[in-house]
């Protein structure tokens, strides 16, 4: 009897000894598993809870995440355990702690003139000398604009660059000196036949004949053929200028009077040989002018004209 008493005591303590050592892990549902783990897989654990006794398979998901951090510990187990483990939220910075950070900063360039400041760079550099180049353009369209010697006015740019046009610019236009205009010469005195003193005299009226000594006062008329030439400086060349002295040349369809006139219009560029006005306005009219077989519409400054001829076709 005694010895039946001593053997249920000693299982009774290595059953509490190795409840003792078994590790307890929390659920979900609220209840826990108690015991040591013999088997784990993406599945889930088993757990022996007794000597002879085994759990069934736990799923990962039915772990409290104190239980899966319990389980994490064992480095066999972890990698399985981890993916769900929920990580912690950041902490919240405190209201009125703010962190600033160092950040890196471009360095200023040195102080210096807007001039000094264009010379030390090639962007600089280019600027200046687009700005330059249209200086000496500009030059060229004053000189044409104001009727001065081109060579002149682009020098004058070149070495005083900006103030030279800007001179040139605010003189008048040089309007060129008419051509003398020959004067036809003067008539000559009448001289009149008289009648002898010796031959009789009879009443009535007697006609004389008068004879002309030299040329006769009025102007030679002009040829049929010789060309009408309109030069600056005797005509004020404008809207009205064109409008009545080349109407024929405004229709599509010539006059029989203007049809073998050819209209020329010479500027400081080139010469137009206008074969219709298509607009005109008040600074400038547009020109149709014939570039071999095409025709090609022009615009004319009327400040840039400097001769107007027309004339027959052919002379």
């Amino acid at each position: 009897m005694r010895r039946i008493f001593w053997t249920i005591f000693g299982l009774w303590l290595c059953g509490l000894f190795v409840a003792v050592g078994a590790d307890t892990f929390p659920l979900t549902d609220g209840t826990s598993v108690t015991g040591d783990v013999i088997s784990y897989n993406d599945n889930g654990v088993v757990f022996r809870l007794d000597v002879d006794k085994y759990s069934q398979r736990v799923p990962w998901t039915k772990f409290s995440q104190d239980a899966l951090k319990q389980l994490a510990n064992n480095p066999k187990i972890k990698p399985l355990a981890e993916p769900f483990i929920e990580t912690p939220p950041p902490e919240r910075v405190k209201a009125g702690e703010v962190k600033v950070h160092e950040v890196s900063r471009l360095e200023l360039p040195p102080k210096q003139s807007l001039f000094g400041a264009l010379f030390s760079s090639s962007v600089g550099l280019v600027v200046l000398m687009l700005i330059y180049a249209a200086n000496i353009f500009a030059g060229y369209e004053i000189a044409v604009v104001r009727s001065r010697p081109i060579a002149l006015v682009m020098g004058v740019a070149v070495v005083l660059p900006i103030l030279g046009p800007i001179i040139f610019l605010a003189m008048p236009v040089r309007v060129a000196a008419p051509e003398p205009v020959a004067t036809p010469p003067e008539a000559a005195p009448h001289t009149f036949t008289v009648p002898d003193a010796a031959q009789p005299v009879t009443a009535g009226i007697h006609i004389v004949e008068a004879s002309w000594q030299g040329k006769s006062s009025a102007a030679p008329a002009a040829e049929p053929g010789a060309p009408q030439i309109f030069q600056r400086g005797q005509f004020t060349f404008n809207r009205r200028f064109f409008e009545t002295k080349f109407s024929g040349f405004f229709s599509m369809i010539r006059r029989e009077a203007e049809k073998n006139l050819m209209l020329t219009v010479k500027t400081g560029r080139a010469l137009f040989v206008v074969e219709r006005i298509t607009r005109i306005a008040t600074n400038e009219m547009h020109v149709e002018v014939a570039q071999g077989a095409a025709k090609q519409e022009v615009m004319v400054p009327f400040a840039e004209i400097v001769e107007v001829q027309l004339k027959p076709k052919g002379a």
